[in-house]
Formats: structure tokens, C-alpha cells, sequence
């Protein structure tokens, strides 16, 4: 497990970048497992940036995201297909039919979606953020390390924090259809970004804590190829190791 600490997010977001934009460089048809919320935005910044002065290429990428709230529609405002259409795809030379968003409305066999990533060739490399309880994707505390993308729960303390994205907290899903654990370990490698202090004891458990269904980022500990960027605050426990 490869450890970077940083000063901030911006600097996280261009160091994450500049290794997918390397990958890219050596394998022109890298499938990508990309992640939401706030913490990649920075990544994607400077990607588009990147792509813009034809530092990085995305016409062969393919792309696979982690998760999608159930019931809600692509064009829904706070719907990850949306998130990823103007936060990435829309800016860069990306084939839309080739990036891939878990379906909110069609939940009936959401396991096809790992049957989809297999007909890619696998994730190549895969993008997470981390969740204060030590979710990555949508796999709360609890969840099964050998879990294939299903229809799964969202913790109260989840949706509290997912809140700030919509206008009251009683119009956050509850449910979402994420990758599962497994899933997400079938990728060749991984890069994983957490800033803040209320991300340092999910990071201490990531780095140092026992592999447990407790924390599902402990889990990561087993993968072979993991990058771990996070500023000083989340990084604050491991230092005192």
C-alpha cells in the first residue's frame, strides 16, 4: 500500500490525475472505475485541464462508475449520470456510449453490471473516495467482502451527510445500486483520495485497523496495488503510528 500525504485536496485531485492521465498515455484503452461526491472533483478538474492542452486522450477510455441512487433519473440534478456528465464527460473527448453509470430505475438484476465490466476486460484502475464510516462505493458497515453490485441501504448517518447536496434531507434516496466489495478488489489497481480530519479514523482503520466487515476500507488491505492521497488531517493518526 503506497501512502501519499499532501497539503490540501487541489493538490490531491492533481496528483490522482496525473496518474490516470499516465495510465492512459500507456494503455490508450484503460478502463476506468471513476467515483462522485465531492472529493474527485479536483481529479476531474484537472483532467479536463489536462485533456485541454492534449496532455491525455480519453477517445478509446472506457468507464465504469461505482454506484447510482435507486429511482433516480439520469437527468435528475443530483444523479450520479448527471454529476458525471458536467463534471468530466461533457468536457473532454470521451465516447458517452462508452461510459458506464449503475442504473437508478432499472434495479432488476443490477449484477449485470459486474457482467458488463467483465465484457471490458476488467477495471484497470479505479478511482474511490471514502465515506466517514468507512464506506467506499455505497457499501456501508456490515457489508459482505464478497458483495457484487446490488440494491443496498444508505446509513442515517450517510444520508445526513449526503444531505447538503439536496434541498431538505427528507428528498435524499435512501437506497442506491453500488458496486459491491468484490467488485471493487477485481480491479487491477486502485487510487483512493480522503481529505478532512473527519475522514482520519476510517483512514486509520484503511491503513492499520483489523479486516473487517466493520469497515469495509479495511478490506483494501488484501488488494496488492492501492494508492492511499490524503492531506495531513486525514493522514493524522497514522502519524502518531
Amino acid at each position: 500500500m503506497n501512502i501519499i500525504i499532501v497539503k490540501d485536496n487541489q493538490e490531491a485531485g492533481e496528483i490522482a490525475a496525473e496518474m490516470i492521465a499516465e495510465k492512459i498515455s500507456k494503455n490508450p484503452k484503460l478502463v476506468l472505475g471513476l467515483a462522485t461526491g465531492s472529493t474527485p472533483v479536483s481529479t476531474y478538474e484537472t483532467l479536463i485541464k489536462m485533456y485541454k492542452n492534449k496532455k491525455v486522450d480519453f477517445s478509446q477510455v472506457k468507464s465504469f462508475n461505482l454506484d447510482e441512487y435507486k429511482d433516480l433519473q439520469p437527468t435528475h440534478e443530483q444523479s450520479y449520470r448527471y454529476f458525471m456528465n458536467t463534471k468530466l464527460f461533457d468536457h473532454i473527448n470521451i465516447n458517452h456510449n462508452w461510459t458506464f453509470v449503475p442504473s437508478g430505475t432499472d434495479t432488476k438484476n443490477p449484477e449485470t453490471y459486474d457482467l458488463e465490466i467483465e465484457k471490458a476486460g476488467g477495471i484497470d484502475l479505479q478511482l474511490l473516495g471514502l465515506g466517514v464510516n468507512g464506506h467506499i462505493g455505497f457499501n456501508e458497515p456490515g457489508t459482505k467482502f464478497d458483495s457484487k453490485t446490488a440494491v443496498v441501504d444508505l446509513t442515517p448517518s450517510t444520508i445526513q451527510i449526503n444531505a447538503r447536496f439536496f434541498d431538505s434531507p427528507a428528498e435524499v434516496p435512501t437506497q442506491a445500486v453500488s458496486m459491491g466489495l468484490a467488485s471493487i478488489m477485481n480491479s487491477k489497481e486502485i487510487i483512493l483520495i480522503a481529505t478532512g480530519a473527519n475522514k482520519a479514523e476510517a483512514i486509520y482503520h484503511l491503513v492499520h485497523g483489523k479486516v473487517s466487515e466493520q469497515w469495509p476500507c479495511s478490506i483494501l488491505q488484501n488488494h496488492e496495488n492501492v494508492t492511499i492521497i490524503v492531506d495531513q488531517e486525514a493522514a493524522k493518526l497514522l502519524e502518531s503510528n
